[in-house]
């Protein structure tokens, strides 16, 4: 083209601009709450009873606006684009949490799995939504579904990144909300580095957790000692669960800290 020509947009330009105008999305929906309603989490398979695992929903649901509601609303702003949440729906949330308790605890003997009720609203043979191997398969937590191999290739790196003694005084970097392991110590670094006043690291809850509980649901069973990790693969209920060499604490224990038992937990 020679200079000072003007370009007239061929049918090939005009119709990849449309295609991608067509690509434009404002609004996406997104299913968060629904494990808090309706025990999707792998921990709830070890709730004792009913009232136990009411009790923790609905901490979990009061919860959301800190966590995963909190996730949502800032990766979806940051691009412009706003989630809508339909389980959270006020209607649907008086209806799902009046049900009795009984109907969500996980039996896997009987077939009732993460989300059992959830799954059997849509368990229609005749005119199925979903394929049966994606409508019964385990639930995969966020932290598992992104790939086995990407989080242990992150514990790896942050074990290679963060030396042994730098973790040992953890606690004098970090007194408030210490690390608990060297990949938590790794993350705490990075937002240190962004946000480093105090009242930042305050934005930011304390407490143990195994696969997203609240820390009242570690004492649910004593296999959860020394698991608190947010992988639905600490809880032994996961196919591919870790072995029972896995140690949360272990990173503490090699780096010779005292604070390696679980803070205010009786087994």
């Amino acid at each position: 083209m020679a200079s000072g020509a003007t370009h007239t947009p061929s049918l090939r330009d005009t119709s990849r601009r449309w295609r991608l105008d067509t690509l434009v999305f404002t609004q996406v929906l997104s299913g968060e709450g629904a494990d808090e309603i309706l025990a999707g989490y792998l921990y709830f398979h070890k709730a004792p009873n009913k009232q136990e695992l009411h009790a923790e929903l609905i901490d979990k649901v009061a919860q959301l606006n800190i966590y995963d509601c909190l996730r949502a609303n800032k990766s979806t702003m940051a691009w412009g684009v706003e989630a809508r949440v339909p389980f959270l729906d006020a209607d649907f949330l008086e209806v799902a949490m009046n049900i009795d308790p009984a109907e969500k605890m996980i039996d896997v003997s009987k077939g009732r799995i993460e989300k059992y009720i959830l799954r059997k609203a849509f368990d229609t043979p005749d005119d199925p939504f979903l394929p049966n191997e994606i409508l019964w398969r385990q639930k995969e937590q966020f932290s598992d579904g992104v790939g086995y191999g990407w989080i242990d290739a992150l514990r790896d790196h942050a074990d290679a990144q963060v030396s042994d003694h730098q973790f040992a005084v953890a606690k004098h970097r970090f007194p408030y909300n210490t690390p608990a392991t060297k990949e938590a110590y790794f993350y705490r670094q990075i937002f240190d580095g962004i946000y480093p006043s105090l009242g930042c690291a305050r934005t930011i809850p304390e407490g143990k957790s195994i696969a997203c509980s609240t820390e009242r649901a570690l004492a649910w069973d004593a296999s959860f000692r020394g698991r608190a990790d947010q992988s639905g693969r600490s809880v032994g209920v996961h196919t591919a669960a870790y072995d029972a060499s896995f140690d949360v604490d272990a990173d503490k224990k090699k780096a010779g800290r005292d604070d390696v038992a679980s803070v205010g937990l009786e087994f």
